[in-house]
């Protein structure tokens, strides 16, 4: 578990997705789909911030809620990208 990955992508979607707010309170474990932080659009943003700031490119194949639906979900994802 990389903290510091966590909190950028939790500033990441603060700025960009609660306009500068707070926005829910959601643990690293939440479902953006269930709580309504993004949409297909809102998914399509956060793959370009992945594949801009960490130096990945995320596949057709690998575009699965497993991979991208919360925190610890993005965290793992990048963490076998990066290895």
């Amino acid at each position: 578990m990389n903290q510091d990955v966590k909190t950028a992508l939790r500033r990441f979607l603060e700025d960009n997705f609660f306009m500068g707010s707070r926005g829910p309170a959601l643990d690293d474990s939440a479902s953006f789909l269930e709580h309504h932080v993004l949409d297909s659009t809102g998914f399509l943003e956060l793959i370009a911030h992945l594949e801009e700031t960490y130096g990945i490119k995320v596949g057709d194949d690998e575009m699965l809620p497993e991979n991208l639906d919360s925190l610890d979900a993005l965290d793992a994802f990048l963490a076998r990208k990066r290895a």
